[in-house]
C-alpha cells in the first residue's frame, strides 16, 4: 500500500497579495474550481494505484480550511496532523511516519511525500513515474523525484545524477546542489546531468525510520515524545506542543536526504510546476491570442504577455506588456514578470511595518462554517457569516463590542440571555455589549447572515466562551 503524505504548511509569500499567511496558496483556487490542495488529493485518488487514506500535515491556524476543503471533495478518512509551530519538513514527515507505523502495524507500507501546492499536467506520465518508484522500493528505502529542467531556473535546488540502473527511468543520485546563480544554472542545463529537486519522494516506512534514527536521532526522539502526547480533537490529531517546540527546525533534505548513500531518482516528466511565483502561474495557464492570462473582470487592449487576476474590481490594461497585475479588496500588485522572485521582499516590508495585508484574508474558516470581512472602519466592522447545517457557534459574550445580526438566507436559532427564538430571512436582532448569546443553524440549508459589529475593540480575541460543541478553549 502507499500512504500519501501531503505537506500543507507554508505561506506562499511569492503569490501575494492573493496568498496570505492566514490563507496561503495551497488553499487558493488558482487553476480551476478546486484549490491546489484539493487538486493534489483528487489527482492521487484518480490514479488507480494502491493508495490508502492520506495523511495531511498542516499548521494549527489552517485546520478548519483543510477540513472544509476535504469535506467539499468528499474525503472523509484523511488523518490531519496539526503542527503547533512550524519546524520545517523533516519533523513533519517524521510525525507522519510515526503515525503510519502506529496505524498500520505489521504491514508493509510505503509513504509518498508531496506538497499540497504543486501542479501536474500529464496524469498518465505521473502514474507511470509513481509505479516505477513503487516497484523499485523493494530494493531501496528512498526514491526521489527529479524534474528534467526546461530552462536555467535559479529558484530551485538541483540534483546531479549519473547512469541509469537496471530499471527504466531510475537514476543514481551523485549529489545535491543549492539554488545556483544564473551562470551555474545555464551550465547545469547544458550538461544534461542535472534535475530540479521537486521535493517529492517515496520511501519504505521501516527503512525511513531506521535512516532517521541513524542520521537525525534528535528529530526522531523529539517527534516520538510529541506524538506520544497526541490527542484526537474533532477531525484533527494534536501532538504535544511543549515537546514539538524542542524539535530542530530543518528540512528533510538537510536532515536526511542529502546524507543517504545509494539514493535513487525517478525522472518525472509529467508537466510539473510548483507554482512558486506569478510568472510560473502564467507559464502553465491557457492564454488568449495576445498571450495574456486573464481572470476576473478585465478589459485589455493592445497588451501582450500579461497575467491579470481581478477579484473585486474592473481592471483595464492598455498598451502594456509582461506585467503581473493582481487586484484584491485591500491590495494591488503591479509588477514586471521578470521581478516575480522579489515579491517576497514586499511581504517582508509589510511584516516589518505590521500591516494586516500580509496575513488577513477575506474568508476565515471555523468548525461551524466561515465568515468574510466585508468592511472595516473606525469602531465598526461588517461580516458575512455562513453557518453550516446543524452547526452552532459557542455560547459567548464580548466585553467591548455589540453585534447586529440580519438573516439573509435560511433560519437562525438565537439565544440571548435566558431566551431563545428563531429568525427567518430579513429578520434581525441586536446583541448588546456583555450579553451572553449563541447562534445555531437548525435548518436544512446553510444559514447566511450579515453581522455588524460596533465598539471600541473589534479583534477576535474579545470573546469569553461558556459552552462550545468543538471543545475550544478561551
Amino acid at each position: 500500500m502507499i500512504i500519501p503524505v501531503i505537506l500543507a504548511g507554508g505561506t506562499g509569500t511569492r503569490l501575494w497579495p492573493l496568498s496570505r499567511s492566514s490563507y496561503p496558496k495551497q488553499f487558493l483556487r488558482l487553476l480551476n474550481e478546486h484549490s491546489l490542495l484539493q487538486n493534489t488529493i483528487l489527482r492521487l485518488k484518480n490514479l488507480d494505484l494502491p493508495f490508502v487514506d492520506p495523511i495531511i500535515i498542516c499548521g494549527e491556524e489552517h485546520r478548519f480550511i483543510v477540513a472544509e476543503q476535504l469535506r467539499e471533495i468528499a474525503i472523509e478518512q484523511a488523518d490531519i496532523i496539526l503542527e503547533p509551530v512550524g519546524r520545517n519538513t523533516a519533523p513533519a514527515i517524521t510525525l507522519a511516519a510515526l503515525h503510519a507505523q502506529k496505524k498500520y502495524q505489521q504491514k508493509r507500507v510505503n509513504l509518498f511525500v508531496l506538497s499540497a501546492d504543486h501542479e501536474i499536467q500529464d496524469i498518465i506520465a505521473f502514474k507511470q513515474n509513481i509505479e516505477q518508484a513503487y516497484n523499485y522500493l523493494k530494493d531501496s528505502s528512498i526514491v526521489i523525484f527529479g524534474i528534467e529542467p526546461e530552462y536555467p531556473e535559479t529558484g530551485y535546488g538541483y540534483i546531479k545524477y549519473s547512469e541509469s540502473t537496471d530499471f527504466q527511468a531510475i537514476y543514481r543520485v551523485d549529489c545535491f546542489v543549492e539554488k545556483p546563480n544564473l551562470k551555474k544554472a545555464e551550465e547545469y542545463l547544458q550538461t544534461g546531468d542535472y534535475a530540479w529537486n521537486s521535493g517529492m519522494f517515496m520511501f519504505d516506512l521501516d527503512g525511513f525510520l531506521n535512516l532517521i534514527d541513524q542520521y537525525a536521532e534528535g528529530i526522531k526522539h523529539t517527534c516520538i515524545k510529541a506524538y506520544e502526547q497526541a490527542k484526537v480533537d474533532l477531525d484533527f490529531i494534536r501532538i504535544g506542543v511543549k515537546e514539538f517546540k524542542q524539535c530542530p527546525d530543518i528540512s528533510i533534505d538537510y536532515a536526511l536526504i542529502e546524507k543517504v548513500k545509494d539514493l535513487l531518482m525517478v525522472k518525472l516528466d509529467a508537466g510539473w510546476s510548483d507554482i512558486g511565483s506569478w510568472s510560473a502561474l502564467w507559464d502553465i495557464q491557457e492564454k488568449d491570442k495576445d498571450f495574456n492570462v486573464i481572470k476576473g473582470d478585465v478589459i485589455q487592449l493592445y497588451s501582450q504577455n500579461n497575467l491579470v487576476y481581478a477579484t473585486n474590481k474592473l481592471v483595464s490594461l492598455l498598451g502594456v506588456e509582461n506585467l503581473v497585475v493582481v487586484e484584491t479588496k485591500d491590495a494591488l500588485l503591479i509588477a514586471n514578470k521578470s521581478y516575480m522572485q522579489h515579491v517576497k521582499e514586499i511581504v517582508q516590508i509589510l511584516k516589518k511595518n505590521d500591516r494586516t495585508e500580509v496575513s488577513v484574508h477575506q474568508e476565515a474558516f471555523r468548525p461551524w462554517g466561515k465568515y468574510e470581512c466585508i468592511d472595516v472602519g473606525s469602531r465598526y466592522q461588517v461580516k458575512r457569516i455562513t453557518v453550516n447545517t446543524g452547526e452552532k457557534l459557542s455560547l459567548q459574550l464580548h466585553h467591548h463590542r455589540a453585534e447586529h445580526w440580519i438573516v439573509v438566507k435560511g433560519t437562525a436559532k438565537v439565544r440571548k440571555g435566558d431566551s431563545s427564538f428563531l429568525l427567518s430571512e430579513n429578520e434581525s436582532t441586536y446583541i448588546s455589549i456583555g450579553e451572553i448569546h449563541s447562534l445555531e443553524n437548525p435548518g436544512c440549508i446553510p444559514l447566511e447572515l450579515i453581522e455588524i459589529q460596533t465598539g471600541s475593540y473589534l479583534s477576535e480575541d474579545d470573546i469569553q466562551r461558556f459552552e462550545d460543541l468543538y471543545g475550544r478553549l478561551q
